[in-house]
């Protein structure tokens, strides 16, 4: 992800975000600064503003958003117009955002109240299975899901491979591969994303590890390591999975483990080595 920034500071705009009824129909001014990632090299060098970020529209964008808008909390503000500004414009990496409330209702002596966010782009790995029904088919619609949502970019697969099943064994062969994106969900966002579109495959889980007709499972989140009740980044048992290795191996050998701190190609050779 890139280093290099944009900023902008102080951007006056007027909006009708508040939870008080006068806020929502009078309205009231919010200054908003950003600083956005980008790649500065290449205008830098080529000196044609059709390379870089034109920070004039996105000033203008960010006014025309807070007008139009409505939100009670400038939580909500920050959130969703960090976001939009990375889907409005594709060359930004990331947007780190700052929304002011110059006058916010809480009865005390203050100049501002503000909020400051982080939004990306962030690289994610998605390991995707089928062995009941058409399982080429099914995996071909979960795909369909994935490049049709707004929140997805850059979304490629690797070759599909069988596979013997894994764990439970009294059912038929899968098709496995490993979807390579960015997307601007968080971890449980993505995860219940990802959720929706096995149930609109008629995934069921009533056997563990049994047979599906779609599985869809996170493997990486960018570096993060994570570990709650619900959600373990990077996949536990990944290492130990040559249909998972082996097509990721395809399609990002040299991307490192944040846990082991070895590469896919790395990993996949050692799992080789020992099932031999």
């Amino acid at each position: 992800m890139s280093k290099d920034k944009i900023e902008i500071h102080n951007l006056e705009c007027f909006g009708y975000h508040g939870v008080l009824e006068e806020e929502k129909t009078l309205g009231q001014k919010f200054i908003v600064s950003c600083s956005i990632y980008t790649d500065i090299k290449t205008p830098g060098k080529t000196d044609d503003i059709e390379d870089s970020v034109n920070y004039a529209s996105i000033a203008e964008y960010i006014t025309k958003w807070m007008s139009n808008a409505r939100y009670n909390l400038i939580e909500s503000v920050a959130e969703n117009l960090s976001k939009n500004i990375l889907l409005k414009f594709p060359t930004i990496d990331s947007v780190e955002l700052t929304v002011k409330k110059p006058w916010a209702p809480i009865h005390f002596p203050v100049d501002t109240v503000s909020v400051t966010v982080e939004n990306a782009w962030e690289t994610v790995f998605i390991g995707v299975g089928s062995n009941l029904g058409d399982k080429q088919q099914n995996i071909e619609d979960a795909l369909e899901k994935i490049l049709g949502n707004k929140y997805s970019k850059d979304v490629y697969i690797s070759d599909i491979i069988k596979s013997e099943p894994y764990g439970y064994k009294e059912q038929d062969e899968f098709l496995n591969g490993v979807i390579s994106m960015k997307t601007l969900y968080s971890p449980t966002e993505l995860l219940e994303f990802l959720h929706e579109v096995e149930e609109s495959g008629h995934r069921t889980r009533e056997i563990h590890w049994g047979p599906r007709t779609i599985d869809l499972d996170i493997l990486f989140y960018g570096d993060k390591v994570i570990q709650t009740k619900d959600l373990v980044i990077p996949h536990k048992d990944m290492i130990r999975r040559d249909f998972v290795l082996g097509p990721l191996n395809t399609i990002a050998p040299f991307f490192i483990h944040p846990v082991y701190n070895k590469t896919i190609e790395e990993l996949y050779e050692n799992l080789k080595r020992n099932s031999n």
